[in-house]
């Protein structure tokens, strides 16, 4: 459904995105991450054709933004991280007003912006002043508005910033549910949001695009991270499991107060002596020390976007 491929978009000679290819599938929801200034906002103003990219092409939908922009958009329902709203309005006259602009046609307007506001949970709302809205409803209204077309795809930017807590956890129930008929890509600086909501993530550093990673999907390499909890001393420890051939790496292993050492370990999943767990149970019983602990542990969203923009 979007599709990028080596675009570059540059500010008077300064590059705010370089070379970045990536596509969204339909019915995905997919999560853009960055840290400030990586080229997020940047990157779904070229998608939605509010900016035009220096280099590259920008498809939806199998079309060229270029050379059709009024059929790309129509495709398209945005939420900037400021909704475009207006204040003097009431709730359902901006969303009659915004689905005349999408030429709804005018007969089924009304229609329309009834479903919207349903599903949008607007409908206590719809005759009040948007100006006296709280922030929460305000964002509520902003998606309504992105939804008014009936559009394949939804952008949202930063959708549950400056939300309290109980907002927030109504707009992600809301984005969830959009998910479930629209292609979703949407930025946001909360990764355990990102990580409850996506099937996958994109990240940007610094203009560039340096991972796609599907969430749930382990990557294979054939490689295990095991963390251990063993009766014996660290160093005893340490020497007996990086004797092991599976073993590739200790990567910390510290004393306990117990008589204990705990130890986080990389290592082949299973060669021709088997599998590194049963060879590891093995060898600490050999050697007349229990395991107290055995897991395996893989690194959360905040680990992989910590150490992928370093």
């Amino acid at each position: 459904m979007i599709e990028l491929e080596h675009v570059v978009k540059n500010y008077g000679g300064i590059p705010a995105l370089r070379d970045v290819s990536f596509h969204v599938l339909a019915g995905e929801t997919v999560g853009l991450l960055g840290r400030n200034g990586a080229g997020k906002t940047t990157a779904l103003n070229v998608i939605t054709g509010y900016f035009p990219p220096t280099e590259g092409t920008v498809r939806i939908g199998g079309k060229e933004m270029l050379a059709d922009p009024r059929g790309c958009k129509r495709m398209i329902g945005y939420l900037p991280e400021k909704p475009p709203l207006y204040d003097e309005m009431t709730v359902e006259e901006y969303l009659l007003f915004v689905s005349e602009l999408r030429e709804v046609v005018k007969k089924a307007n009304r229609k329309h912006v009834d479903e919207i506001i349903e599903l949008c949970g607007l409908a206590e709302m719809r005759h009040r002043v948007i100006g006296n809205l709280s922030k929460g409803y305000r964002q509520r209204t902003g998606i309504a508005q992105a939804l008014c077309g009936a559009p394949e795809i939804l952008i949202l930017d930063e959708p549950t910033v400056g939300l309290d807590p109980k907002q927030t956890v109504e707009m992600r129930e809301l984005i969830r549910k959009l998910g479930e008929s629209h292609t979703v890509l949407f930025s946001s600086h909360l990764l355990s949001e990102v990580q409850q909501l996506c099937s996958r993530v994109i990240i940007l550093h610094e203009g560039r695009m340096i991972r796609s990673l599907e969430l749930g999907k382990e990557q294979d390499n054939g490689m295990i991270r095991l963390r251990l909890r063993v009766a014996g001393q660290k160093d005893a420890v340490r020497n007996a499991l990086t004797a092991l051939e599976c073993v590739t790496q200790v990567e910390k292993a510290v004393s306990t107060e117990a008589g204990e050492t705990e130890i986080l370990l990389m290592c082949c999943k299973a060669d021709e002596k088997g599998r590194a767990t049963d060879q590891i149970f093995r060898l600490l019983a050999n050697l007349n020390m229990p395991i107290r602990e055995m897991r395996e542990e893989k690194d959360s969203l905040e680990e992989v976007f910590l150490r992928e923009t370093e």
